[in-house]
């Protein structure tokens, strides 16, 4: 192993708190860390005894219209904040405005936003070096130098403006700390929160409002005096023994007899899960990780790895007011279990004095039109094998210790001054890639940047296709230990990007960061440079933003 390779290690190794405290801490047999948490009894949570809350919404400070069109203008911070999560205790976090999750934002389809993320982190309390940060808005289509290369990265200190389009049909994204070789540590310390797209025809088939609601699902594991507690030792994976819903330990949540819609995104660094009901009824999945599904499909449960995000509907309509129904995790092969990891959330049916639900859950949706279809691109769900100009294959495997991708790490990259890439298709090119996981007892989450794919084949389901939850557009896939999934997917740069590199890694956080990740461009590999670009600087008078570095000291 390389002394890079034992830097990184070490940049990994011990027990992340955010605050002192004892950790109990054991090695699976699949070599993955679990954290059983050293609370005293009267400090561990109870399943089903917190209430349910949603993640406040951001508002943005500034919104119009200029000569491009509609805008909105939003500013979040990065810092230090302080969390009631068990018992008796509080936790530091650190979050988007100081909250984990942090807030959720809502724009409509074709409204450019721009983010303000400042860093008011200091020191990382693992190693006790500069907590500089990356901000990645996983599933959007964005410039390279927006995307959160994992590189660009945002000094304490410092902030750095994010331009998004926000073309894609509707969906559910989400923000995420990217900062390469502690992308782990970030994320498990808080920062983390989702963005929501919104369209026309999004907005008139699926519920809305009080019955659109985001489930944010995470585990974590905790020292004697609340603080967070994280090991990385082995870099195979980290599992605590507490299941978070947005923030809250097994949360119980009132509900109407109503259809509800729930955004369910998986923000766990390593941990997978499998939700079904305590009823045995079945879930109708409505989206995925590139929003509405063509067909609704109903199934009793599904398996659901890091970052993905599905889109279910549950008519509660059947049940009578006081009726508890839980949300369970039935696992996956390879994860570690607990005493209540079992658990996820509770549901009681509450007696609704409004006028009966009358909506009728949807066999088929209407997507709407594919945008840009006058430059080339192509609905996902209707993208078809003959239209690929090229196959490639991608081998996820451990080599020496390191995990990688066709034997590459991020490093490889980096040695090349970022000019190595493993594709280089042209923009609206579609290509079918076989992404293999020869890493025997593990399975890997693996999320390519940009696009969005359909999944043509499994080699292991019966009739060799995706699950059928798997049924619309997706940027994160499950490879389950010893599987092979082909993906089918075109390269939809949008307009006014002429492409660039962008990242494709394990969204096993701390596979990510030791080492297993790649990358691939479109078009010209060096056009939107993701590190060296220029950046809108922060001016509240201006119709739209000049530009000016990437990375600024605040107050400027």
């Amino acid at each position: 192993m390389t002394d890079s390779k034992l830097t990184r290690r070490g940049l990994l190794k011990g027990a992340l708190a955010i605050g002192g405290g004892g950790l109990i801490v054991a090695a699976s047999g699949g070599e993955v860390v679990a954290a059983s948490s050293a609370l005293a009894a009267k400090n561990r949570p109870t399943p089903y005894t917190n209430m349910f809350r949603r993640p406040p919404v951001l508002l943005p400070y500034a919104q119009g219209v200029d000569a491009k069109g509609p805008f909105a203008r939003y500013a979040l911070t990065q810092k230090v904040g302080t969390a009631s999560i068990v018992p008796g205790l509080t936790t530091k976090i650190a979050g988007y405005n100081g909250i984990f999750p942090g807030p959720t934002l809502k724009v409509q389809q074709g409204t450019r936003t721009e983010v303000r993320i400042a860093n008011k982190l200091t020191v990382n309390p693992l190693h006790g070096r500069e907590f500089s940060t990356v901000t990645h808005l996983h599933g959007s289509a964005s410039l390279p130098q927006y995307d959160g290369y994992a590189n660009d990265q945002t000094r304490p200190g410092h902030c750095k403006v994010y331009q998004y389009p926000n073309w894609q049909q509707a969906r559910t994204l989400w923000y995420h700390d990217h900062n390469h070789r502690t992308t782990a540590q970030n994320v498990f310390a808080g920062l983390a929160a989702m963005y929501h797209l919104h369209d026309k025809y999004e907005q008139a088939q699926l519920p809305q409002g009080e019955f659109d609601v985001p489930l944010i699902v995470s585990d974590m594991a905790f020292k004697a005096d609340g603080s967070v507690a994280f090991d990385g030792e082995d870099n195979a994976g980290f599992m605590g023994d507490v299941i978070l819903v947005n923030g809250v330990p097994w949360p119980k949540m009132k509900v109407k007899p109503r259809v509800y819609r729930f955004r369910v995104l998986v923000a766990s660094i390593s941990r997978s899960f499998r939700f079904a009901l305590s009823t045995g009824d079945a879930f109708h999945v409505v989206g995925t990780d590139a929003g509405m599904t063509p067909k609704v499909n109903a199934v009793t449960s599904w398996r659901h790895g890091a970052a993905e995000r599905y889109e279910v509907l549950i008519d509660f309509r059947k049940y009578k007011p006081g009726q508890k129904i839980e949300l369970r995790n039935l696992s996956n092969k390879n994860n570690v279990d607990f005493a209540n990891t079992g658990k996820v959330m509770q549901f009681e049916v509450v007696a609704d004095s409004g006028p009966a639900d009358t909506y009728k859950i949807p066999t088929v949706l209407d997507l709407g039109p594919q945008p840009y279809a006058n430059l080339g691109a192509i609905d996902v769900n209707k993208l078809t094998p003959a239209m690929a100009k090229a196959r490639r294959s991608m081998r996820l495997e451990r080599k020496h210790g390191v995990w990688t991708i066709n034997g590459e790490t991020w490093d490889d990259i980096e040695k090349t001054n970022f000019q190595r890439v493993f594709a280089n298709p042209k923009p609206y090119d579609v290509e079918i890639w076989d992404l293999v996981n020869e890493s025997g007892g593990w399975f890997h989450p693996l999320h390519i940047h940009l696009i969005d794919a359909k999944i043509i084949a499994r080699n292991t389901t019966a009739n060799r296709q995706a699950h059928a939850w798997e049924g619309g557009g997706k940027d994160v896939f499950y490879l389950g230990e010893n599987e092979t999934v082909s993906v089918l997917m075109q390269f939809t740069t949008g307009p006014g990007n002429a492409g660039g590199r962008y990242m494709m890694h394990c969204h096993n956080l701390i596979h990510e960061d030791d080492d297993m990740m790649i990358q691939f461009a479109v078009g010209d590999i060096n056009a939107n440079d993701p590190i060296k670009m220029d950046a809108p600087k922060y001016d509240a008078d201006a119709t739209w933003p000049a530009t000016y570095a990437p990375s600024y000291p605040l107050g400027t």
